[in-house]
């Protein structure tokens, strides 16, 4: 070979890797953001909570979904809490709409965005945790690299814009490579203290990387909630007329 070959040769490879090097924050997000999702999933989950003190609290809870930005829940036991039923409708251009129906009470709750901190359901996932996280409403970075259960991850930091008003100041995520599946995070208060660690398990179901099992622990109150995610079905063509306010009303 040329010595004018071999230099060109050389520097396509200083520049591919160069170029595979240069990576950032926002091109992860967008790794994540471009993941195929199901155009529907039906599943039931099992939730239980965790006090400091030890003492637990077990739900169980039935749940459809139409892509991202629709699902409905309802909860069928225990028995004080069987009936409650909430409604998730993400919009573009306008606020997205949360109801909350509480049969004991023979009440539709509407959640402002004013309120989406709050604790769902006595757990430790807020109404914000329920609503997708929309790439442009961040700004990211990447950390570095960092091995996590043997298997290399992203480290990025996730900073949500102003107008999004989140009660987050940041989140950290570990993004396992293998699958671009953020298997780890923290989330840090509006002090920038850290409030809670969410980690995931994650299984394959017809070409898709859907949840099993999700921990999350407020560090700061010591009390945690596990979801289990069991019967989950995908595609099954449910249909958007399902995702209606009287439906909060009926058991599925």
């Amino acid at each position: 070979m040329s010595n004018s070959k071999s230099s060109a040769l050389l520097l396509f490879t200083l520049f591919l890797t160069s170029t595979l090097s240069a990576q950032t924050g926002y091109d992860i997000a967008k790794m994540l953001d471009d993941k195929k999702q199901p155009d529907d999933m039906v599943s039931d989950m099992t939730m239980v909570l965790t006090s400091r003190t030890g003492s637990t609290r077990t739900l169980t809870v039935h749940s459809a979904r139409k892509g991202e930005d629709k699902q409905i829940i309802w909860f069928l036991a225990p028995a004080d809490d069987r009936g409650v039923a909430f409604l998730k409708i993400e919009y573009e251009d306008r606020e997205d709409e949360m109801r909350m129906w509480l049969p004991s009470f023979n009440k539709m709750r509407r959640i402002s965005s004013s309120k989406k901190g709050e604790s769902f359901m006595g757990s430790d996932l807020s109404y914000e945790d329920m609503t997708t996280r929309e790439l442009d409403e961040y700004t990211y970075e990447l950390l570095g690299e960092e091995e996590l259960d043997g298997e290399p991850a992203w480290l990025m930091e996730n900073i949500p814009k102003p107008e999004l008003r989140s009660s987050y100041s940041k989140i950290i995520s570990w993004v396992r490579q293998a699958d671009v599946m953020p298997i780890k995070e923290e989330f840090y208060d509006r002090a920038g203290n850290l409030l809670k660690l969410r980690t995931m398990e994650v299984q394959e179901l017809k070409g898709y990387t859907l949840p099993t099992r999700m921990f999350v622990k407020n560090v700061q109150k010591e009390h945690s909630t596990e979801l289990i995610f069991e019967n989950i079905e995908v595609d099954t063509g449910v249909q958007e007329d399902l995702f209606h306010e009287r439906n909060l009303r009926r058991l599925p």
